[in-house]
């Protein structure tokens, strides 16, 4: 274990604007081969490297997420969207997960994880643009038995998918393309564009799956997309002229808001 001065290291990172800096101080500190390396490591950190693609990974909902330099780090404010797939997926018997836009295919390991152990079995697929979040997905979900397609949204998916989704993850990009430039430089600067940027709204992504959820929902099946507060109007307007009936599910202790929409059942129930 490498001897380093903590204290040093910590104050390094506040003033870099680490707002974790003990916790960040620690997990470099043990990440390290040597103190050369460490050194590496905290002038990557201090430069605006994402400490997740210094580690290598992620922690989310209590799993590790290997997350790769490229890839979209997972936000812990996700992890509401995760409990409100947990919560509907729960009523049924088994599921048909799509994580699409999936990155590093965090928010399906953590759906199909927390629904097999409850004894409910998971057919789970994702899907994303970007090469490098497919084969981070595929290290992350592989041992899943996953089926994982590169493409835009629901382009690369097999035609039999249609129609038979139990849960749609989709944490689509929301941010409005102005407001890119005003993010922190670990994701201005090292996460993909595609992940990010949502349009002049914010919700241009979040439009075109809406439009094409209905197609591959099964009947009584759930879309998951995540916004801001000031989004939801124009979210919900656009879900339900889709043919989705929206409801928001919101957290004060995840400073998150969840877009729903539902699928609705056909007139013999099913």
């Amino acid at each position: 274990m490498i001897v380093a001065d903590i204290d040093a290291l910590v104050a390094r990172l506040r003033r870099a604007g680490c707002v974790f800096a003990e916790d960040e101080a620690a997990l470099l500190t043990a990440a390290a081969a040597s103190p050369g390396e460490l050194e590496s490591l905290v002038v990557q950190r201090i430069s605006g490297v994402p400490l997740e693609h210094l580690l290598g990974w992620a922690e989310f909902r209590g799993l590790r997420v290997a997350v790769t330099p490229g890839v979209f780090v997972p936000r812990r404010r996700t992890e509401f969207l995760v409990e409100q797939a947990l919560t509907r997926g729960r009523d049924h018997d088994r599921a048909v997960v799509l994580d699409l836009c999936c990155g590093s295919g965090a928010l399906g390991l953590a759906v199909a994880h927390e629904l097999t152990a409850a004894g409910i079995p998971v057919e789970l697929f994702a899907s994303d643009i970007e090469p490098a979040a497919v084969a981070c997905a595929e290290r992350n979900l592989a041992r899943l038995g996953a089926r994982i397609h590169r493409g835009d949204l629901f382009a690369p998916l097999p035609a039999d998918l249609a129609g038979r989704i139990t849960l749609l993850l989709a944490n689509t990009p929301y941010v409005p393309s102005e407001m890119i430039a005003h993010m922190p430089p670990e994701a201005r600067d090292h996460e993909p564009r595609t992940a990010l940027d949502g349009g002049p709204d914010g919700l241009d992504t979040a439009r075109r799956v809406a439009t094409e959820a209905p197609r591959w929902l099964a009947p009584g099946g759930h879309l998951f997309i995540e916004t801001s507060q000031s989004q939801i109007p124009t979210a919900t307007a656009h879900f339900a002229a889709s043919g989705l009936t929206p409801t928001i599910a919101e957290s004060d202790e995840y400073y998150a808001t969840v877009v729903i929409g539902t699928r609705r059942l056909s007139p013999y129930g099913r």
